[in-house]
């Protein structure tokens, strides 16, 4: 027998679980699919993963009411500091220097670990009696039928729902059974990501160094420990993948420099290629796209996961507010209104981090002089540089109101 339900979300990992809360507190029974163990995952010990979180992502948790629940284990981000660099040398004498005493609303953002972020979606999911959660199952098929989405899932159930989201990642299966081509390219780049833990505290201060193969992001953590995302070619990064421990942290030492005093690892290191692949749609009939199914950007400034949560905010506004006029929120003229007010963001500031890799990753004496005079002149100029800091932090321009804090 064929259960019905408002909304299904294939992929249960952050932007699925908010999506599915934003959704239920509206009154709108959703299911979740997730291919992954969930009760495994937030059992997980710290392994290093982490999210900045911006100031605006913030908001929607507290407006989802999830935030309580991890805000003891979050770290704020006080401020940003970015410059060029090179393993075993100082920084250039320009730099940018975001501080969030400037921003009317502080932090700038907050680290806040993957494990207790999900632990935290995962009870208030559990809690709802609107939400049912499927896990070690994925979506295998689905069909359009009139008036509805059926998808059949690998245990060889099926479910129809109103509207069918895909939540499933870069290599989403709903975009592709849904007709969606994809576009993008590779970066020659591998992240190499690990926990570090450091003699001297870190104020809460996050660093982007851009190193000539790659940037160095070093993310402060609760505690006399930071986060670290770098960025390296892909023949490099392979390499250094093999090596042990010790000689890892033997060639992270001349990159991440002395100010913090004596590193050490923390926890299992972890690396994945990068590359740039957009959804050339986010909708379609009974389906639409958020996160990494709609777009994947480079982890350069830290926005993949706050990308989207600005889809998540969208698109529970775009089908809550048509369920309250009774129109069928599964209808394309409903999913385009999404689609309208996000794929034109989403992709400028995908190619807008793409471009910034290119510039900076590279060692070239023009294009480095030119970018540190660059960054010079927006640290010299305040309304310029607090215009950026309001970017970073999600705050800037018209917002959806989960991410203004307000309920929908």
């Amino acid at each position: 027998m064929t259960q019905v339900h408002d909304v299904l979300i294939a992929g249960g990992g952050l932007n699925g679980p908010a999506l599915a809360l934003a959704l239920a507190a509206a009154g709108l029974s959703v299911t979740v699919i997730d291919a992954a163990p969930a009760q495994r995952r937030a059992e997980d010990a710290f392994d290093g993963r982490a999210y900045a979180l911006a100031l605006a992502s913030q908001k929607l948790l507290a407006a989802l009411g999830v935030w309580p629940a991890v805000a003891a284990q979050a770290q704020p981000i006080n401020d940003v500091k970015a410059f060029d660099g090179r393993p075993g040398e100082g920084a250039a004498p320009f730099f940018l220097h975001f501080d969030s005493r400037e921003l009317d609303q502080k932090p700038v953002g907050y680290m806040l670990e993957d494990r207790f972020l999900y632990r935290a979606f995962l009870a208030a999911m559990q809690a709802n009696p609107l939400i049912t959660l499927i896990s070690e199952t994925s979506v295998v098929a689905q069909d359009v039928v009139p008036g509805a989405v059926r998808v059949t899932l690998s245990t060889g159930e099926t479910l129809s729902g109103r509207v069918l989201i895909g939540a499933d990642g870069r290599r989403s299966g709903v975009a592709e059974r849904a007709g969606i081509g994809r576009e993008g390219w590779g970066y020659g780049q591998t992240a190499l990501v690990a926990a570090i833990a450091h003699e001297k505290p870190h104020e809460g201060i996050a660093y982007q160094l851009f190193m000539p193969n790659g940037p160095l992001a070093i993310l402060p953590l609760p505690g006399n420990r930071s986060s670290i995302v770098w960025s390296e070619t892909e023949a490099n990064a392979a390499t250094i993948a093999k090596l042990s421990d010790a000689d890892f942290m033997e060639l992270v030492k001349p990159r991440f420099g002395d100010f913090l005093g004596q590193i050490s690892l923390v926890g299992p290191r972890f690396s994945y290629p990068l590359n740039l692949t957009l959804a050339k749609a986010y909708a379609a009939p009974r389906v639409a796209l958020v996160g990494d199914a709609a777009h994947g950007v480079h982890p350069i400034a830290g926005q993949g996961l706050n990308l989207g949560l600005r889809d998540v905010a969208a698109l529970a506004e775009v089908l809550i507010e048509a369920m309250r006029r009774g129109e069928d929120i599964g209808s394309i003229h409903t999913l385009e209104r999404f689609q309208m007010w996000r794929r034109f963001d989403a992709t400028t500031l995908a190619l807008g981090m793409d471009t910034v890799n290119k510039l900076f990753s590279n060692d070239n004496p023009v294009l480095r002089a030119g970018r540190d005079l660059g960054m010079g002149i927006v640290q010299a100029i305040g309304p310029l540089r607090r215009g950026f800091m309001r970017q970073a932090a999600g705050i800037a321009g018209p917002q959806p109101k989960l991410l203004q804090g307000r309920q929908i």
